[in-house]
C-alpha cells in the first residue's frame, strides 16, 4: 500500500462532529479578536504614557506605570463599547486608514534619519526570535475575522478573491515597509508600536495623538465582531424582552476581562506573537487545510498527482510548526516579562 493510500485511509477515518468543529472555530476567532482588543488597549496606553512623560523612552521597569494607564482607559472604553450599532462606527475606519498611510510614510522618513550602514545591522537573531517574529507577522496580516462578513455582504461575492488579493497586497506592502525600515532605523531599541520611536517633534506628536484617538474608536469596531459571535450563543439563555439590558451587561464583563488581561500582560510584542502563533496558525493554516481535504476528497477528487493532498499536508506541517514553536517562544517571553 502506497503512502498516499495509507494517508487517505487515515483521513477517511476522521469523523468530525459539525457542531463541535464550529465551536472550536468560533472560540479561536473570539480569542484572537478579543486578544487584538487587548493589544489596541496597550497601544493606546503606551502612546498616552509617552505623551504624558514627554519622552520617547519607555523603559521596561515602567510597566507598573503602563498598567495604571491601561486601567485608566477602562471607563472610556466601557462607555464606547456600549454603542451597539455598527453604522455609527464604520466611517471611522476610513479615517483610520488615512492615518495608517501617514504612519507608514513617517516610519520610512524617521528611520532613514537614524539608519546606520545596512551592513552593520544583523539579519538573523536565532531560531527562537524567528518564531516570535513569525507569530507577530501572522497576527499583523490576519483579517480572517472580517473576511467572511465582507464576502457575505458584497453585491457580487464572486469578486471577493480579487478584493482579497488587492487588500492583502496593500497590507503586506505596508508591513514590509514598516518592518524593514523600522528595524533598520531603530534596531534593537525599536519599540512597539512603531510610532513610539518617532522624535518628540510637533508633527510626530500630532500624529501619535490622532492615531491614539482612531485606535480608541476602532477598538469598538474590533470588539463588535467577536462579541456578536458570543452574543449569538448567550442570548438564547435570556428573555428577549431584556436583551437590551443583558447585552450591555455582557459587554461590560468582556471589557473588564480584556482590561485585566492587558494589565497582566502589557508586553505587546510577545502578546501579538502569542495570538498570531496560537490563533492564526489554526485559523489560517490548520483548519482551512483540514476543511479543504474533507470537502474535495471524493468530488472532484484531489487532482492529478494528488496535488491538493500534498499542498494541504505542507500547509498543515507549517501550521503545526508555527503553533507549537511560536506559542512556546512567545508564551515564554510573555511570562518572563511579567
Amino acid at each position: 500500500m502506497s503512502s498516499v493510500q495509507k494517508l487517505k485511509g487515515s483521513i477517511k477515518k476522521i469523523t468530525i462532529n459539525h457542531s463541535n468543529s464550529r465551536y472550536a472555530v468560533d472560540i479561536t476567532i473570539c480569542i484572537d479578536l478579543f486578544g487584538a482588543c487587548c493589544v489596541y488597549q496597550i497601544i493606546i496606553a503606551k502612546t498616552i504614557k509617552q505623551l504624558a512623560m514627554n519622552s520617547t523612552e519607555v523603559p521596561a521597569e515602567d510597566l507598573n506605570y503602563l498598567r495604571l494607564y491601561i486601567f485608566a482607559l477602562l471607563v472610556p472604553i466601557l462607555l464606547l463599547c456600549m454603542i451597539t450599532t455598527l453604522k455609527y462606527l464604520a466611517p471611522f475606519t476610513l479615517i483610520a486608514d488615512v492615518f495608517i498611510v501617514a504612519c507608514v510614510i513617517a516610519t520610512v522618513y524617521y528611520s532613514l534619519r537614524e539608519a546606520p550602514n545596512i551592513s552593520e545591522v544583523p539579519s538573523w537573531k536565532g531560531v527562537i526570535g524567528f518564531f516570535e517574529f513569525c507569530g507577530i507577522v501572522v497576527f499583523s496580516m490576519e483579517g480572517i475575522g472580517v473576511s467572511l462578513p465582507i464576502e457575505n455582504n458584497m453585491k457580487d461575492p464572486k469578486k471577493f478573491p480579487l478584493v482579497l488579493c488587492g487588500g492583502m497586497s496593500v497590507v503586506v506592502s505596508f508591513l514590509i515597509l514598516v518592518g524593514f525600515f523600522g528595524y533598520w532605523g531603530f534596531g534593537e531599541n525599536s519599540r512597539s508600536p512603531v510610532t513610539l520611536n518617532f522624535p518628540p517633534d510637533v508633527f510626530p506628536t500630532i500624529l501619535k495623538c490622532l492615531m491614539a484617538v482612531m485606535i480608541f474608536v476602532t477598538f469598538a469596531l474590533n470588539f463588535w465582531a467577536p462579541f456578536n459571535l458570543v452574543w449569538h450563543y448567550v442570548s438564547r439563555k435570556h428573555d428577549p424582552k431584556r436583551y437590551w439590558l443583558w447585552e450591555r451587561v455582557y459587554r461590560a464583563i468582556f471589557i473588564v476581562v480584556i482590561t485585566a488581561i492587558a494589565i497582566a500582560f502589557p508586553n505587546i510584542g510577545n502578546l501579538m506573537g502569542l495570538l498570531g502563533a496560537f490563533c492564526l496558525s489554526n485559523m489560517g493554516f490548520i483548519f482551512p487545510a483540514i476543511i479543504e481535504l474533507l470537502v474535495v476528497w471524493e468530488n472532484p477528487g484531489l487532482g492529478r498527482y494528488k496535488w491538493r493532498l500534498w499542498k494541504n499536508v505542507f500547509v498543515l506541517i507549517v501550521g503545526v510548526l508555527l503553533f507549537v514553536a511560536g506559542t512556546y517562544s512567545n508564551a515564554k517571553g510573555l511570562i518572563a516579562n511579567l
